[in-house]
């Protein structure tokens, strides 16, 4: 696969799951979100008490005005030291405690629903196939594990119960308003309708917003991830200046849609203001004026203006929730279109324990694009037992030849058998379980040299067998002379260790998982001369009684192989032994004396 610029591909990743529902309507969104939500098994009964406690809560508050209009209306020393302060207490005490324990249980509920949608989500992405790899950045998918995720946490922990408080809330106040001054009540619902025409517009407004923040957030995550896994190469390029540029220009577009996303916030905290303050003006002189007219008492007055008050809070509220929801909406299509990828079963099929025989290309094609395939009309068999060295030019296909094999991808047409049957009928984990792999550059894990030794072995190893297989790798020397031995950090992707210390682990452990079919891609290129004699005579001991397949670009190892498969442009143009192909392979030919100079050797 050909590398797309790196500008471009982090905006890919920023866009790809956006455009898979840019036609979906509202409900159909928020029908998302729920299904969404129901798949993670939310704790149901938790939200229920939560919710009920925060309805409590708000009855509680919607007593304390008419407590309030009562005690002005016959205030007295008896009555500040009678019951009615004491029930005042009460719904004070009640609106805080079942408040606080609505907020708790929400929090845990929120928690929950986010650490079985995460769970879910890791393991979709340990489960996903390569190409959905090859199509996204690991930023964009790190980014939709923690950042969308916890959009929809905040929507659950923070939003959910003001929303549902505030509609009991807004419902109640009303009806006491009502009870109160039916007409004074006419006047405060005159503004709503002014300031829904406002918030509504903003809040699809948010919602686009929301949704190129998070994009944008995958974008830099994906940059993050790409430049600091790399250091190395871009101190080594003198390449800071370019990255910096990339990166500011990222950090520049999150500040403009900061700026957006504040200008209307800015928007609705004014006008909320602005309605509350002219209601409260229109309330107090109207509401003064009844009072003097002996039509409205004086406790009713402040008691209409609490209302007033309980009435605007909970509107804002619930303005949050449907914000907060649009947001959601957004992280939805992200997340629903990563889970939607196809993922890999790795116990369907038939277990390969015991199974023998060869491994045979039938007529395989592959194409990482449509129209250009990288292997065509492969024929060619690896007999079981046997070592096959895989030789041809840089880009003939070789590890992609690997790739088909251990099933990262699917032949385009043709078939891989093993023995009699098709390798895609076989459990992934038991197929994989058989082979063992050493690429030329062999990555670590940020382990410790024998959780790295150890990684994916699937057994208990005692120390015995784990000396025995490191000392057949040649690495029992350079690990006893680090300062914490089996312990010692690697480092990410190994970089503590030399490329030769790397290689010697990954023999190490394909030496413990014993694998029937063993794939070498180059794995001495690495070591300098004197560990290469050594480390390869080990893997002559490792490939003894496997089949065995090398792909090779040092003459040592083709001479030593019992057939020799030469790829060139997808196809096999030669097969046979050295000798063979020395004689009647040109291409061959001129590979093996380029070697033989290059090794200041003499020979055919």
């Amino acid at each position: 696969m050909e590398p797309i610029g790196a500008a471009g591909a982090e905006r890919a990743a920023g866009t790809s799951t956006t455009a898979a529902a840019p036609s979906g309507t509202a409900a159909a969104s928020i029908r998302s979100f729920l299904a969404l939500i129901k798949e993670t098994r939310p704790p149901v009964a938790l939200i229920v008490i939560a919710l009920s406690t925060s309805v409590v809560s708000t009855v509680a508050s919607l007593v304390v005005p008419l407590f309030t209009k009562n005690l002005i209306d016959g205030f007295s020393l008896a009555a500040v030291a009678g019951p009615k302060i004491g029930l005042l207490a009460l719904a004070f005490v009640a609106q805080a405690a079942t408040g606080a324990i609505s907020a708790y249980l929400l929090t845990v509920a929120g928690q929950r629903v986010v650490a079985a949608l995460r769970g879910r989500l890791w393991k979709k992405l340990l489960r996903l196939k390569v190409p959905a790899y090859d199509a996204r950045h690991s930023g964009d998918m790190i980014s939709r594990m923690t950042n969308d995720t916890s959009v929809l946490r905040t929507l659950i922990t923070e939003n959910l119960s003001g929303f549902v408080s505030g509609i009991v809330s807004v419902v109640g106040s009303v009806g006491f308003l009502i009870y109160l001054d039916a007409r004074m009540t006419l006047i405060m619902l005159a503004a709503i309708p002014l300031a829904i025409g406002v918030l509504v517009p903003i809040g699809k407004t948010m919602r686009k917003i929301a949704k190129g923040t998070m994009d944008e957030n995958a974008s830099f995550t994906t940059s993050l991830a790409r430049v600091l896994s790399e250091i190395r190469l871009v101190k080594s390029s003198n390449a800071e200046t370019r990255e910096y540029e990339q990166g500011d220009e990222s950090i520049s577009h999150l500040y403009r849609l900061g700026l957006r996303e504040g200008r209307a916030f800015a928007l609705v905290s004014p006008v909320m203001s602005l309605v509350m303050m002219a209601l409260l003006v229109a309330v107090v002189g109207y509401g003064g004026a009844q009072v003097a007219a002996g039509r409205l008492s004086a406790g009713g007055l402040v008691a209409f203006i609490l209302y007033l008050v309980q009435t605007i809070i909970p509107v804002v509220q619930i303005t949050n929730f449907a914000t907060q929801l649009q947001k959601a909406r957004g992280a939805t299509e992200n997340l629903v279109a990563l889970l939607d990828e196809p993922e890999e079963s790795l116990d369907t099929g038939i277990p390969l324990a015991g199974s023998r025989g060869n491994i045979r290309f039938d007529g395989v094609s592959f194409a990482y694009r449509e129209g250009e395939n990288v292997l065509s009309e492969l024929d060619v068999e690896f007999e079981e037992g046997a070592v096959t060295a895989i030789v041809g030019p840089s880009g003939s296909g070789k590890t992609t030849l690997f790739s088909l094999l251990e099933r990262f991808y699917e032949p385009g047409s043709g078939a891989i058998l093993f023995g009699k049957r098709r390798i895609g009928e076989f459990s992934l984990s038991s197929w994989r379980g058989r082979i063992g792999y050493v690429p030329q550059d062999s990555p670590l894990m940020a382990l410790s040299i024998r959780n790295n030794i150890l990684y994916g072995v699937g057994r208990r190893v005692g120390e015995d067998e784990l000396a025995r297989a490191v000392r057949a790798a040649y690495a029992d020397e350079f690990i006893a002379d680090l300062p914490r031995g089996y312990d010692t950090e690697v480092g990410e992707r190994g970089i503590k260790l030399s490329g030769g210390q790397r290689q010697r682990i990954a023999i190490a452990r394909a030496l413990l998982r014993d694998p029937a079919i063993l794939m070498l891609d180059e794995a001495t290129s690495s070591l300098d001369s004197g560990s290469e004699y050594f480390v390869q005579r080990a893997l002559e001991n490792l490939m003894h009684g496997r089949t065995t397949l090398v792909i090779a670009h040092r003459l040592s190892t083709v001479i030593g192989a019992d057939k020799i498969v030469f790829l060139e442009d997808g196809r096999i143009t030669g097969s046979g032994s050295h000798e063979r192909l020395l004689r009647e392979h040109g291409l061959y030919r001129t590979f093996a004396s380029q070697q033989l100079v290059a090794q200041g050797a003499g020979g055919k």
